[in-house]
């Protein structure tokens, strides 16, 4: 046994605290030897006295309580003291729990308290003849080594563990059983150390193996297992409430294995345990941490979290701050501190001030009460296996050649585009714009047909030196409806860019269920307006009524509004800019929405400019299901129709970057930008000019290595994307601790 313990740190930290504890805290059942404190007598004073004499302010009797030393040594009301070291007859205790008078003696007969049994009052005699020392709560004393006892049979121990063992059988007059057999021996530590039997070689290999060190070999090749690690860290594990799931309701799932994997490390490369607690506790908090020590801190983001709608927010993230306190003594510092969290401790010497100074801690952590459901809640980081990583590195390598490849040709690039600036400003070419993920594009330009992809042969175009045009594609239009009134049909009027529908409040146009986006697919909405009316619907594929379920772009007392509902109570997210928009004139609106479910990853943009918004509510964490029919001028509800003209609508499958969100309003055309001046150009016309180059009359060369840049970076991303993520711990702003009286979290005390 002596080779498992050899060099250790983290290895095997609850049985070497055992032995160095327990002959220093735990009581004996010797009828000589000596008695303890924490062993012996605090039991009998906690389980027979702590109700009139105990931690309990408000039921004590006498001054004198024996919760704390201090206490206990009060003098009492007759001026004597409890105990009296040394001295029974000045012990006013022994002289009141061994009396036979039942109104004197203690506990108290008279309310109904039963006498100390025989034991106890030998154990407290004992212990006041002994010095009646003191002991600090036992968790609260450093383990130290106890003296190794003396045996009889002192040729049978072995190593050190051996003595403590033989001691005991000795003392309940028992002998050692035989020596096991090789074939247990090995069944035996292979299961302690690994969890699981040996294989069929390995015992046969033990048993032929006659050399004086046989065992230790065999001790010291499981220490060196990955399977050791694996079999300590479970234990590990179940006292840090580790899961993969939430725990409550629907228990929806989290991704914490790679803190399981980084505690299986730390056992087989035998962290110093200072270490392993360290970093467990505040690894986040080291100066320059590595990513390892704050995916230790994932330890106290193991707790329960809920997703149950309707609860209240701020009562769950006092609860899982309350279960960080909790863990963290239990596990550290042997306390049962839970108690304190709605008065001072009745056993365990916890305060309930004390209780919320540990809350305090752990109170700054930017988490919320209410959480996703699908997956990890922020704060999370990415945590990479070293295989990944490894990986990653290939990709970024492969996106930065390419990149450089494109960069190197830029020279060329810009003598290529001069070039075809020259030839294109005396073209008929079509014009241009964004089409890179364009899935709808209802021009509204005297009908309702949706024209994605089709080639309009109206326009005609010379072929240009170098490049090809874009391919004839043929007509596939779709043919909305007009509802919403009895007359099925929708005047146009003139519009920014050709005509445009005309709406009442009351006609709108029905696409049909031809959108399924979801809360985690990228899309952006955009299209000219002309609004008669400060309340409105641009743009939606949401339930026809009030504060349905979908998503779409609004008009609200003139402002830009993006709702983005499954429920309107708790599940959302709604964002208002700024700034209304002028009615009765023109602008060009978009959002763009990059799947990630906040604020954060949306921009709305009002004639190609990115605006302020505020976050009217940010709880997007729900997918919306069905979908919903797309609507042009019509939201939620009869109330929520669009009064004014629309035109040049388009939906596309990504979020557009701020430079493509920009060029959409230019109105200008390819040759009519080509035809200004360079210094004359604004820079979205700048943009937009260079973008048709690259996009359809760039050199082929050029046109491969900028799709291979673009294929590079989605592969990477793709693949980015696919690495899990862990909770970990984040110091947040700092928020004020309360003791909140009862534990109740709206109850705020000192």
């Amino acid at each position: 046994m002596i080779s498992i313990f050899r060099d250790s740190a983290v290895k095997l930290p609850f049985l070497a605290t055992l032995f160095c504890v327990s002959m220093a805290v735990w009581g004996s059942d010797s009828a000589s030897g000596p008695v303890l404190f924490n062993g012996d007598i605090r039991p009998i004073l906690s389980d027979r006295c702590y109700a009139c004499h105990g931690p309990d302010k408000a039921n004590r009797k006498t001054t004198m309580h024996f919760d704390s030393e201090e206490g206990a040594r009060t003098p009492l009301a007759s001026g004597g003291l409890a105990f009296v070291g040394g001295d029974l007859g000045k012990s006013v205790m022994y002289q009141r729990i061994t009396s036979d008078d039942e109104a004197f003696r203690m506990p108290p007969a008279y309310m109904g308290y039963a006498k100390l049994s025989a034991r106890e009052i030998d154990l407290i005699k004992r212990w006041i003849e002994q010095g009646a020392q003191w002991q600090k709560y036992w968790s609260l004393i450093p383990p130290q080594a106890a003296p190794q006892p003396q045996v009889m049979h002192t040729q049978w121990p072995r190593d050190p563990i051996d003595y403590y063992v033989l001691a005991r059988l000795e003392h309940e007059g028992l002998t050692p059983s035989p020596e096991a057999n090789r074939a247990t021996l090995i069944r035996r530590v292979t299961l302690d150390l690994t969890g699981l039997p040996p294989t069929p070689a390995e015992v046969e290999a033990f048993l032929h193996d006659s050399s004086p060190n046989a065992y230790e070999k065999v001790v010291d090749r499981l220490l060196s297992s990955p399977r050791y690690g694996e079999n300590l860290a479970w234990q590990w594990l179940d006292a840090a409430r580790y899961s993969d799931t939430n725990g409550y309701q629907s228990d929806g799932v989290r991704s914490m294995w790679r803190w399981r994997d980084w505690v299986i490390d730390a056992f087989n490369h035998n962290m110093p345990f200072k270490e392993f607690t360290i970093e467990q506790l505040a690894g986040d908090m080291l100066p320059h941490p590595t990513r390892d020590q704050v995916i230790a801190t994932a330890f106290n983001r193991n707790h329960r979290t809920s997703a149950e709608g309707g609860i209240i927010d701020e009562e769950f993230r006092v609860a899982y701050v309350v279960d960080r306190v909790d863990t963290t003594t239990n596990v550290w510092m042997g306390l049962t501190v839970g108690c304190a969290r709605c008065h001072d401790h009745k056993y365990d010497p916890i305060l309930q001030k004390e209780y919320y100074q540990l809350f305090a801690y752990f109170n700054n952590v930017p988490d919320r009460g209410f959480v996703y459901n699908f997956g990890n809640q922020e704060p999370y980081i990415k945590a990479p296996t070293l295989e990944q990583e490894a990986r990653l590195k290939e990709f970024d390598q492969k996106v930065a050649v390419t990149e450089a490849s494109y960069a190197a040709m830029k020279p060329d690039i810009t003598r290529s585009q001069r070039a075809w600036e020259r030839w294109v400003k005396a073209s008929h070419i079509p014009d241009w714009n964004v089409s890179g993920g364009l899935i709808l594009h209802f021009p509204l330009d005297g009908d309702l047909r949706e024209t994605t992809g089709v080639y309009d042969r109206r326009n005609s175009f010379n072929h240009p030196p170098e490049g090809t045009p874009p391919p004839d594609k043929p007509d596939d239009p779709r043919q909305p409806v007009v509802a919403g009134g009895a007359d099925a049909s929708l005047p146009f009027v003139p519009g920014k860019i050709g005509q445009a529908a005309s709406f009442d409040g009351h006609r709108y146009v029905n696409g049909g269920t031809v959108l399924k986006f979801d809360y985690l697919d990228p899309f952006s909405f955009a299209a000219w307006i002309n609004p008669s009316a400060p309340n409105g619907a641009i743009l939606s594929s949401v339930e026809d009524v009030h504060e349905g379920s979908g998503y779409g772009l609004y008009l609200r007392e003139g402002k830009l509004r993006f709702n983005f509902t499954f429920r309107w109570t708790d599940l959302g997210m709604r964002l208002e800019t700024k700034q209304p928009l002028v009615l009765n004139q023109w602008h060009h609106v978009a959002v763009t929405y990059d799947g990630k479910r906040k604020p954060g990853g949306v921009k709305l943009y009002v004639d190609g400019v990115s605006q302020e918004f505020n976050i009217l509510f940010n709880e997007m964490s729900w997918p919306l299901g069905s979908s919903k029919p797309f609507r042009i001028g019509a939201g939620e509800g009869p109330e929520d129709r669009f009064d004014g003209a629309i035109e040049d609508v388009r939906i596309y499958n990504r979020a557009l970057s701020p430079e493509e969100a920009g060029m959409l309003p230019v109105l200008e055309t390819v040759p009519q930008i080509a035809a200004m001046s360079p210094a004359k150009r604004t820079p979205a016309q700048a943009n937009k000019l260079a973008s048709c180059f690259l996009d359809q009359y760039a050199p082929q060369r050029v046109q491969d290595i900028r799709r291979s840049v673009s294929e590079a970076q989605e592969a990477r991303d793709k693949y980015f994307a696919s690495i899990p993520t862990v909770m970990v711990m984040k110091e947040g702003p700092p928020r004020d601790a309360f003791i909140l009286k009862r534990g109740a979290y709206d109850m705020h005390g000192d």
